[in-house]
């Protein structure tokens, strides 16, 4: 347990930020998830919506620094080509 007033301050914002951290890293994977499920549904219009909807949570978490920026490159490039072979 923390003992002076500046580790229980550290403790307190440690706290706070885990719990953002865990909110990003939550609203990230739902979007991708919602994605997928779009795409193998086989609706095209809704898969591009998904899609849309989810590059700019991707884009923010990793601005965040909640995921590194080569891994949001990496989840939209393949979520995008999923989407784009829906179309063919």
């Amino acid at each position: 347990m923390a003992n002076s007033a500046q580790a229980r301050k550290r403790a307190k914002q440690n706290e706070t930020r885990r719990r953002h951290n865990a909110s990003q890293r939550s609203a990230f994977r739902t979007a991708i998830k919602k994605t997928i499920a779009a795409v193998e549904s086989g609706d095209y219009e809704a898969a591009t919506a998904a899609y849309q909807n989810a590059v700019p949570v991707i884009d923010r978490a990793a601005i965040h620094g909640i995921i590194q920026k080569n891994k949001a490159a990496r989840h939209k490039s393949r979520l995008n080509t999923s989407v784009k072979n829906l179309k063919s």
